[in-house]
């Protein structure tokens, strides 16, 4: 396990039941292609990196598109890279959680699913936050629609990021923007279909369309990345470095800092 960096007690959302990662036979081959594929865009962003003088920060995140403080996350992820930018390179990679894995792939409200788990008065008190953290970001929170199932936005996330990691990147932050700012349901194929269109992921009509492609992919990546952890988002740095939570740009400003210097020695 990587060692973590520093004690954080941030908020973050907590997995309620646990995933078993499935090691699926026959797959091998393909498994090998798709790592095959990340290897080489790992050693041409390290190529990059070395070209700009720059140090390279590899960032990777295990996320649930419905989870609002990977939202957070995220935004505060993208200050503190862009405060950094002239002494450090970025790859930032998304691997899946599932918050709810038994959640009905139909839907359900939003409210009523939210209000049914923490109460109505916590409920209230947690969209009160959410609503204050997503406007000192300049964003909305939107409470309406549904939610439900992610399996889906992880396949299709899954997908980008073999056509790059930033293309992968644009669609989680289009996901989110849907979800949690537009009230857009994030198992809704067409609302999915949108997004990947919008941010130029090929192949995504074929793979919605099949219930089946890239389930196993899916897996592998829970098994791998998320297995260990107990919420997101989680964010490990240079494979070394582990923060959890919603966090402050300085607090990922400094590890970055410590990463690059352990790299260094």
């Amino acid at each position: 396990m990587p060692s973590r960096l520093l004690p954080i007690r941030a908020p973050f959302l907590t997995k309620p039941t646990a995933l078993r990662g499935v090691w699926i036979l026959g797959k091998v081959n393909y498994s090998f292609l798709q790592e095959s594929k990340c290897l080489l865009q790992e050693e041409f962003a390290k190529h990059m990196a070395s070209n700009t003088g720059k140090k390279l920060i590899q960032i990777d995140v295990s996320s649930d598109t419905v989870c609002p403080w990977c939202f957070v996350g995220k935004k505060n992820l993208e200050k503190a890279m862009e405060q950094t930018m002239d002494k450090f390179d970025f790859e930032v990679r998304w691997h899946p959680f599932s918050l709810n894995p038994d959640a009905p792939k139909e839907g359900v409200k939003k409210s009523d699913f939210y209000k049914t788990k923490f109460g109505p008065v916590q409920f209230e008190r947690a969209t009160a936050r959410m609503r204050e953290m997503f406007r000192g970001l300049g964003f909305e929170y939107d409470m309406s629609g549904l939610t439900g199932n992610t399996m889906d936005s992880h396949r299709l996330i899954t997908l980008a990021g073999h056509q790059g990691y930033d293309k992968q990147n644009a669609l989680v932050d289009e996901l989110f923007v849907s979800y949690f700012c537009q009230g857009k349901y994030i198992g809704d194929r067409q609302v999915l279909m949108d997004a990947a269109r919008k941010v130029g992921i090929e192949g995504a009509e074929e793979l919605l369309l099949d219930p089946s492609k890239g389930v196993d992919e899916v897996k592998e990546e829970l098994n791998k990345y998320s297995s260990g952890i107990s919420g997101v988002p989680h964010f490990v740095i240079n494979g070394k470095y582990q923060l959890s939570g919603g966090q402050p740009p300085n607090i990922f400003m400094r590890a970055f800092e410590t990463a690059a210097k352990d790299a260094a020695e």
